[in-house]
């Protein structure tokens, strides 16, 4: 089982340069011990296609560049692993794709390829064709020429991305073979990327229907079988939130980042509180990943018109303008039409800007998160407090990229050196370190004097944060082995286990 410590997620290139460097500066000062485990993002060949790993051509073997299945084993070694099983699609220039484009029907991979044809046999009308969710503007097709023929070949997220028929037998080897080398290096945790989208069924959205949840059901009985536990991945509607994680080990809390950006910047805890009655215990808990800031996740439910969000469409209007606001106006370079991605249900800023590169504001805004019952991830730029990378976005054209800097070593040693870098990892330290994160939960909130209180216990150890969210002030409390301690300021006084 995963152990419920602060884990980090990171590309191991733009962190620490490869695999093995990253595990050294994981046992380096100042940051050992504050990390248990980590995510590491897409490292299989080539680690840098167009989507940055997303997209590999051999998904069951490790890019030469970052490293070797023994550098995740060794990695593993150290606390657990994470890494994604990419179940949508594969890449467009993978060797399975290349065969069947240049041979048609008589490739071994026939079948294998979504098209237009093969899940609308009987064609498709424009009431077929509109139901179907994408998280892109336009449609799920992208032409391609096979054996000489045109085809209309099923691509959600880009052309470059070619989606799979998960029920066919090549498929499914291609999947198993990428299980087996991940659990056979030791890793803990599997995240199921895209798997919302991974099963078309003609007639309906094609978005995390009942044969959706069946291949999620399948596929983690096959990783539990293996000693691996399961993280399923979807942007959706809060409720189906809900349903996803009483169906799998783990799943994102992504409702919490806008919550909590909207709880901080208003001074307004209603909608995290009514979040906190409901949400699944058993969550993966975010402020900021290697995508963007959700906004779908806290808004009305697109496949059911009428049923209302966590946050009124005035709230998330105010929000992303709030995010625009603070980072200065560079989100608005980032998001939507202007990037190329066109990540219409996210907004792609760091969370350190967001908050308007506030100190104590994003120390109060984790420590909510790491009082949130469930395990807590920190993305690697969230980890040094990093700002809007404007450069890198002008140099690539990908929203995303403002939110994925490149660091070097002595940029990662001066970053450490920041007074809310280390008052960050002092805070992982001590939510890693506490057992009573393993207690019981209780959560209040006082909506006249917008006080949010949350609290741990366990065999007469206890820890408490009270957030007072209009003069955005927070204290965390504790007790442990009958010692007590206190701190009113967690830039200048964060909490430590003495």
């Amino acid at each position: 089982m995963v152990s419920n410590e602060v884990q980090l997620i990171a590309y191991a290139d733009r962190l620490a340069g490869d695999i093995d460097g990253l595990h050294r500066l994981l046992e380096s000062e100042p940051w050992r011990g504050v990390f248990g485990g980590v995510h590491v993002l897409p490292f299989f060949t080539p680690f840098d296609g167009a989507d940055a790993g997303f997209d590999p051509t051999d998904h069951a073997s490790v890019d030469p560049r970052l490293g070797t299945w023994k550098s995740i084993g060794a990695l593993a070694g150290r606390g657990d692993v994470m890494v994604d099983i990419i179940v949508n699609h594969v890449s467009a220039r993978s060797a399975s794709f290349v065969d069947w484009c240049a041979r048609g029907d008589s490739s071994r991979y026939a079948g294998m390829f979504l098209t237009m044809a093969s899940v609308f046999p009987e064609g498709a009308t424009e009431r077929d064709l509109t139901a179907v969710y994408r998280p892109r503007p336009g449609v799920s097709f992208t032409p391609y020429r096979v054996a000489g023929k045109q085809r209309l070949v099923w691509t959600t997220f880009t052309p470059q991305q070619i989606d799979i028929d998960v029920s066919h037998p090549e498929a499914q080897r291609y999947l198993d073979a990428i299980l087996d080398a991940v659990s056979a290096s030791g890793v803990s945790m599997v995240r199921l990327d895209a798997v919302g989208y991974a099963i078309k069924t003609p007639g309906t959205s094609c978005f995390m229907t009942a044969d959706t949840y069946a291949f999620i059901s399948a596929f983690t009985a096959k990783a539990r079988a293996k000693g691996v536990e399961v993280l399923v991945e979807v942007h959706s509607y809060f409720a189906r939130q809900i349903e996803i994680g009483s169906a799998v080990d783990r799943v994102y809390d992504f409702a919490l980042p806008p919550l909590v950006l909207h709880a901080l910047g208003t001074g307004d805890g209603g909608p995290l509180a009514r979040w906190m009655k409901v949400r699944p215990a058993n969550a993966v808990t975010v402020l900021d990943t290697h995508d963007g800031i959700g906004v779908i996740d806290v808004g009305a439910d697109q496949a059911a018109p009428g049923r209302p969000g966590l946050l009124t469409p005035s709230q998330i209007d105010e929000l992303v303008e709030s995010i625009r606001r603070n980072s200065g106006g560079t989100s608005v370079l980032a998001t939507g039409a202007a990037a190329s991605n066109l990540d219409l249900y996210q907004v792609n800023c760091t969370y350190f800007d967001a908050l308007g590169a506030d100190d104590n504001a994003y120390l109060i805004a984790r420590a909510i998160q790491f009082f949130v019952p469930g395990i807590p991830q920190v993305y690697y730029v969230g980890a040094l407090a990093g700002r809007n990378d404007v450069e890198l976005l002008a140099r690539t054209g990908v929203g995303r990229d403002i939110n994925r800097s490149y660091y070097t070593s002595d940029e990662v040693a001066a970053e450490v050196e920041r007074p809310v870098v280390a008052a960050l990892f002092a805070l992982c330290r001590f939510r890693s370190t506490l057992p009573v994160f393993d207690g019981v939960f209780t959560f209040a909130y006082d909506e006249q004097a917008s006080v949010l209180t949350m609290r741990w216990g366990a065999d007469g150890s206890w820890a408490q944060l009270d957030v007072s969210l209009r003069d955005r002030s927070a204290a965390v409390s504790w007790s442990h082995e009958g010692v007590e301690g206190r701190t009113d300021d967690l830039l200048a006084d964060p909490p430590t286990l003495r």
